[in-house]
């Protein structure tokens, strides 16, 4: 059988029955306050029924000014209980991890939106972001804590700190956006303190088999991949995290640094020594083969993203096929409503060039 549909097991938590993961996806289908929808519901519930070993929420906001997208999934307030406690409730009863990621879009977040100006560690004129005070800084960590609890509350087995993509904690860890001369600036030991800090409330307050994850991007938005590497190597190091998330945009390219090309960027990651913490990775794994050859290069688990808004039952049909074949894009409408996306989804996959066929 294939290493892909062997378990994997974690320092804390449940084992996962596969090597499947859900990625944590945009979709803009809960409500205006961030309660959890019918539709949201729908979808999730939908990749757990149809064999993922570990399903993700979308990323879901830990502060109210920190909403990154229309209908974003909530958890900054006792309101949200009742959807996140459904939608754990129903992942864990098809045998499928459930996982809510913890987000917050800093200067990613729309003034239109969230109707102020957005938040970032330091003064962004092209975003209109205010820089955060020492204090505003210590509040943002205990919101990240507390919606972990949350999470624990409503029946989670677990949480990912979202830390790539230029959303706030990778905002921090960068050293083109984040001029702070505070405790949270400076230095890369600085700059990725409010990361470890955060790590440290939710191991303190959290039970002691709660997983932790945490999701790194290495290129993009100010990241560096010697830096990005040393804050990957210190979280396994210090195994106070289950699983290291890393998202490529595609597991097969070279490094974006020219003095860094010439293999795979995945490779400077799996020869890293990780101890007890759990490496997988995300980026344009669109087919079985892609899957396996993803595994071959060393990661403990694969993220699916497309593949996964395609086929609700992508692994399902992975398992019972050998020679299963994904659908080509563009698709119809039709075939995304039959795979549980609302009509929200849908819209928003059609800004994906060449995914939605054209009416």
């Amino acid at each position: 059988m294939s290493q892909l549909f062997e378990p994997l097991s974690f320092t804390r938590g449940p084992d996962i029955k596969n090597r499947f993961m859900l990625a944590p996806l945009t979709n803009s289908q809960s409500h205006d306050d961030g309660v959890l929808s019918d539709e949201e519901f729908k979808w999730l519930s939908m990749r757990a029924e149809g064999g993922f070993g570990l399903t993700m929420t979308c990323a879901a906001h830990v502060q109210a000014v920190g909403q990154g997208f229309p209908g974003q999934l909530g958890v900054f307030s006792d309101v949200h209980l009742q959807g996140l406690t459904r939608l754990a409730k129903a992942i864990k009863s098809n045998d499928s991890v459930a996982i809510c990621q913890l987000h917050h879009a800093g200067m990613r977040s729309p003034a239109a939106l969230i109707g102020t100006a957005p938040v970032c560690p330091s003064a962004d004129a092209e975003t209109g972001s205010r820089a955060l005070t020492t204090e505003e800084v210590a509040q943002l960590i205990r919101d990240f804590i507390a919606a972990a609890v949350r999470c624990e509350k409503a029946g989670f087995d677990g949480v990912e700190l979202h830390g790539a993509h230029g959303y706030i904690l990778c905002q921090f860890l960068s050293s083109e956006i984040n001029q702070r001369d505070d405790q949270y600036g400076g230095t890369l030991e600085n700059r990725c303190r409010i990361l470890f800090e955060i790590i440290e409330g939710i191991r303190q307050q959290c039970r002691a088999d709660f997983m932790l994850g945490v999701r790194l991007s290495p290129e993009r938005f100010g990241m560096q991949l010697t830096e990005i590497l040393q804050v990957a190597q210190r979280l396994m190091d210090e195994e106070q995290i289950d699983f290291l998330d890393m998202s490529l945009w595609d597991v097969f390219k070279q490094p974006m640094e020219e003095g860094k090309q010439g293999r795979s960027l995945l490779s400077y990651f799996t020869e890293l020594k990780r101890g007890n913490v759990r490496l997988g990775v995300a980026g344009k794994i669109r087919t079985p083969a892609e899957a396996e050859q993803a595994m071959a290069e060393g990661v403990d688990w694969v993220m699916l993203g497309r593949a996964a808004i395609l086929h609700h039952d992508f692994v399902n049909q992975c398992r019972s096929n050998p020679d299963f074949t994904p659908v080509e894009i563009p698709v119809s409408r039709a075939h995304l409503y039959a795979q549980g996306l609302s009509d929200k989804f849908v819209a928003y996959m059609a800004s994906w060039p060449g995914f939605v066929k054209e009416d």
